[in-house]
């Protein structure tokens, strides 16, 4: 079976296979996009002159490449890979032709990263969109695919900012699709910044008419004198209306002391620790070599040891870090019990799951306060122990260099050479 014939039963299967599998949510990435992608795929390997099987291997994966949608939302790229092998396997397409047809769907994968002339074209041809005309309505289907995805309600406003941080950030990677599309793409951030300036002004404008609304209603029940007489009765409805800007400053200095305080022990410790090495290494050096001419100084000497391992020993415990597992689960953000301002609630997680984690808490006034003073709470616990560990190295320091002057005072006087 030649490339050609090959090529079109996976049009077919790929047919059929979004014939039977719909998603009423999935607005953007169906098969009209995929038919797409290979439209714009073929333009420009034609551009580039492939040859007939590297053709093929460019298509299939662009056939391919958002099949996994209907496997799985969390990790299309893969789920979308397999199948396209499973189905090239059955046609007995050799190894290295899978391999290369995979790794072209991967490369679609965001922040794009394509290394070879198929999966930069793969990927140019992904976002082709970005340079044409028809960029604000697919901009606005990726919208609602994305809220009825997650569940959110990104205004039109806060999507933007988004995109237009998508936009700058994007390169086409083959020179076709740069010399074609640069000036489109650039042309659609322009015009993007300027409606989110817009959006953004009237908003700011609409905040500020709301506040002086709000301030005007306030002055006229004052002077009615209506205030203090509701003044009691009115501290129900009071407690929902949180200072907010008192709130975030108390937990920005919060955050600052404790960080402060930590730094401080972190300081001490290390002072502790520097201290008791010059004297460990003195002792080790000079004096232990020595005992044998003078027994006399061999319990000081056992005490001074003594005190100085316990207290580097403490002091070392003070300073040293812990880390959790470093995962959650959604249940875990829908029950809102995870803490995403402390990294090691999360840095084994991916991106995609950490960054859904994020909106719902900024989305949510009670889970960000929440993560806020779970966060300070936590902090708090790490300085309580780091200080009382810290309190004890410096207490078996103090003391126990007392015991050892003494002792060898002691042994000086009383068991020394007469």
């Amino acid at each position: 079976m030649n490339d050609q014939q090959l090529l079109e039963l996976v049009e077919e299967y790929v047919k059929r296979f979004f014939q039977t599998h719909h998603d009423d949510r999935l607005v953007y990435h169906n098969f009209k996009h995929t038919e797409q992608v290979v439209k714009h795929a073929t333009a420009i390997a034609n551009h580039y002159q492939l040859n007939d099987h590297d053709f093929f291997i460019l298509l299939a994966a662009a056939w391919f490449h958002d099949t996994g949608y209907f496997i799985t939302l969390e990790d299309h790229e893969t789920a979308g890979a397999n199948l396209a092998e499973s189905f090239l396997k059955e046609q007995n397409l050799p190894e290295e032709d899978i391999v290369l047809v995979k790794s072209a769907i991967f490369s679609t994968r965001m922040p794009q990263n394509p290394s070879t002339l198929l999966e930069k074209i793969l990927c140019d041809a992904d976002l082709y969109h970005l340079g044409t005309d028809a960029f604000e309505e697919k901009n606005k289907l990726m919208r609602k695919e994305f809220n009825d995805i997650h569940h959110l309600d990104n205004n039109k406003l806060q999507w933007n900012k988004h995109s237009v941080e998508f936009l700058k950030s994007h390169q086409y990677h083959t020179d076709y699709c740069q010399l074609l599309l640069n000036q489109g793409k650039q042309k659609n951030l322009e015009e993007l910044e300027a409606r989110v300036e817009k959006w953004q002004k009237e908003e700011d404008e609409k905040i500020a008419s709301e506040q002086k609304k709000s301030q005007e209603e306030s002055k006229k029940l004052q002077e009615k004198q209506i205030l203090p007489e509701v003044k009691d009765s009115d501290k129900p409805k009071k407690k929902k209306e949180r200072p907010e800007r008192g709130v975030e400053t108390m937990f920005r200095i919060s955050s600052t002391n404790h960080q402060r305080l930590s730094d401080m022990a972190d300081n001490k410790a290390h002072i502790l620790i520097t201290v008791n090495s010059i004297i460990l290494s003195a002792i080790i050096s000079l004096l232990l070599r020595r005992l044998s001419e003078y027994e006399n100084l061999i319990i000081p000497t056992a005490i001074i040891l003594i005190v100085s391992l316990l207290a580097m020993i403490f002091a070392i415990l003070a300073t040293r870090p812990s880390l959790p597992p470093g995962t959650f689960t959604r249940n875990d953000i829908d029950e809102k019990k995870v803490n995403l301002l402390f990294f090691g609630n999360f840095y084994r997680m991916p991106l995609d799951e950490y960054a859904y984690g994020m909106s719902r808490m900024m989305e949510d006034r009670d889970f960000l306060y929440g993560s806020l003073t779970r966060d300070l709470y936590s902090q708090g616990i790490v300085l309580g122990k780091k200080y009382r560990l810290l309190r004890v190295a410096y207490n078996i320091f103090m003391f126990g260099l007392i015991v050892a002057v003494l002792a060898f005072i002691i042994a000086a006087a009383f068991f020394g050479e007469k």
